[in-house]
């Protein structure tokens, strides 16, 4: 036998366990515990706007569920006539009310040629007053106070509102005065008080202009969603008052039909006072 040692045979070394830990999401470690002073107060929050809106259907007047009944039982469309008489038995508020006719056209009014801009005068009128200034010349100030104007001028009422005066809703111009009122743009334009040639404020004619916005002289101009809406009177007009402004509101709007609009123009009309349901009114 051989005296070198026999090499050791090779015994198989016993497998480590490995054990996984399981990935903490980044969500869950940056998660701080909740405040249960924050969690109750949330709850507290809750309750309260859930109560507030349990208790304002509680104290709705009889009024209103008067007016709603009244509604529901006349729903579908009615003729001007019908359509007034219709509103004239909702139950009243305690004040005269504001009637106002809401016309939905079939426009586009991203077209600069089918958008509607103008001013009416109701027959019976509005039973709304407006306060109008008047850039006229020195010459017509005086004439244009009388005619029912806050105030007159050109360069010193120019000067009064840029200095932050707006005591006025209706602003009327003559053409020689738009020099001065140019000025104004950035300042009377975001408060759509600019005077403008579509909306009849800008005439040579501005006294009359005057007597007329002074006395209730109506500006209308169709929303984003082809709507317009006009003040025809007020509650405590009659019947017959109302539906002849309601008629003329109707025809002088339908005699502007765009010549570029196609398809139904008049497509809903409605008329509501300023706390009463609507009533739909029939378009021939």
């Amino acid at each position: 036998m051989s005296d070198e040692p026999t090499p050791a045979e090779d015994v198989p070394t016993p497998a480590k366990e490995v054990v996984e830990e399981t990935p903490v999401s980044e969500a869950a470690a940056e998660a701080k515990p909740i405040d249960p002073a924050k969690a109750e107060a949330s709850e507290d929050r809750s309750a309260w706007k859930s109560r507030l809106r349990r208790r304002r259907r509680r104290t709705r007047s009889n009024r209103v569920a008067e007016n709603r009944k009244l509604a529901i039982a006349a729903e579908g469309t009615h003729v001007p006539a019908d359509a007034v008489k219709v509103l004239k038995t909702f139950k009243p508020a305690k004040f005269d009310q504001s009637i106002e006719c809401c016309l939905h056209l079939g426009i586009d009014p991203r077209q600069a040629e089918q958008q509607l801009r103008g001013a009416v005068s109701m027959p019976k009128g509005s039973g709304k007053s407006a306060r109008v200034v008047c850039f006229c010349g020195a010459d017509k100030v005086d004439e244009a106070k009388a005619a029912g104007a806050v105030d007159a001028g050109s360069d010193e009422l120019a000067k009064r509102i840029k200095d932050g005066w707006f005591e006025f809703d209706v602003a009327i111009a003559s053409p020689d005065m738009m020099r001065v009122v140019g000025q104004l743009g950035k300042i009377l334009g975001p408060k759509g008080l600019m005077p403008s040639p579509k909306a009849g404020t800008v005439t040579p004619d501005a006294i009359n202009a005057v007597k007329e916005f002074a006395a209730g002289k109506s500006e209308y101009r169709n929303d984003d969603g082809g709507n317009l809406h006009v003040v025809i009177g007020r509650l405590s007009f009659s019947e017959e008052d109302l539906t002849e402004n309601l008629n003329f509101f109707l025809d002088t709007i339908d005699k502007l039909r765009p010549a570029a609009v196609k398809g139904q123009y008049m497509k809903k009309c409605v008329i509501s006072g300023t706390m009463t349901p609507s009533v739909e009114v029939a378009i021939s």
